[in-house]
């Protein structure tokens, strides 16, 4: 029988955030001007509409942000959704240091926010209100002009980087066959179409295995990354698994407490339970290929192989 003074269970704030991960956002580079001209920028993915009349949107920024104070002053603030490709600028403004303007292109916004150039979208925003938000500012802004470049967006996921993929929803049996169209007929023979759903197949039964083995999709990259190196550093993973710095430091720390790598000497790498759990992600990943692709000849795979190649490259 519980008593009044029994201590509440310690809430675990690094496992809610993980919690949190599964909830897919877009990614967002927040900007602003202070009066006295200076510039400022972060990475934010907790952007989202608040209401259609009047037009409000709001996201929040860490109380301990050296930014804040500009965004507290300033008139105005731009949020600039950011497209697939702008992974590196993500990194760009979610980094500590001194200018992270220099080298990007933008322009002057609404109150001179900086607006930065293809992005998916972007909202010039008057500030409407701050509320404390525990130990964020909420920010809520009054969109006072917007720009719909139509670009595909940046999203975030269990603490990685990804990209939209067309869900497509198959016709139910008891609905008969799905009526013909010409644009059924051409879609069939649209190369960007047909690699979309079949990554999209290929996922639906490999990335349920992959979870099984109770790493999230993010830790398993890293560690299939690390299997055939002796060890990487922190801008090393940053560069190969597409994930921010933050992510990775967090998925090493959470790979360690699993006891499956170890980061002496500034460089990540696997322990000897790491290298056997290693092996058993390359092992379902290669029963997952011979399942797909073992009815093709060799021949048939390398060629497909080089196409893949050179279409990465493009």
């Amino acid at each position: 029988m519980a008593t009044e003074n029994a201590a509440a269970p310690e809430f675990d704030t690094r496992t809610f955030r993980r919690a949190l991960g599964n909830f897919a956002t877009g990614v967002t580079v927040v900007t602003a001007a202070g009066p006295c001209g200076r510039q400022v920028g972060v990475t934010a993915n907790s952007f989202n509409s608040v209401s259609l009349d009047p037009p409000l949107i709001l996201w929040s920024i860490d109380k301990r942000s050296s930014s804040h104070e500009v965004f507290e002053e300033a008139s105005h603030f731009a949020v600039n959704v950011l497209a697939a490709d702008q992974i590196e600028l993500s990194n760009n403004f979610a980094r500590s240091k001194d200018d992270r303007f220099a080298g990007i292109e933008y322009e002057q916004g609404e109150g001179g926010a900086p607006v930065l150039a293809d992005c998916s979208a972007r909202f010039h925003c008057e500030k409407y209100q701050q509320l404390d938000g525990g130990d964020h500012w909420i920010m809520v802004g009054k969109v006072v002009a917007f720009d719909d470049f139509g670009r595909a967006p940046l999203l975030y996921h269990q603490g990685a980087y990804s990209m939209v993929l067309p869900h497509t929803r198959l016709t139910k049996r008891d609905e008969g066959p799905a009526p013909a169209s010409n644009l059924q007929g051409r879609l069939s023979g649209n190369l960007y179409y047909l690699m979309t759903q079949a990554l999209r197949a290929y996922q639906s039964s490999y990335q349920p295995r992959q979870l099984s083995t109770g790493l999230r999709t993010s830790e398993a990259r890293m560690l299939m990354v690390l299997e055939n190196d002796a060890g990487l550093n922190l801008a090393d993973l940053q560069r190969e698994v597409a994930m921010p710095a933050r992510e990775i430091e967090e998925a090493v720390a959470n790979l360690k407490r699993k006891g499956l790598v170890n980061d002496s000497a500034e460089c990540v790498r696997l322990t000897v339970k790491g290298v056997d759990e290693t092996e058993a992600l390359w092992t379902i990943a290669g029963e997952q290929q011979e399942k797909v692709f073992g009815q093709f000849t060799e021949e048939q795979v390398a060629t497909f192989k080089k196409v893949l190649r050179a279409v990465m490259q493009a």
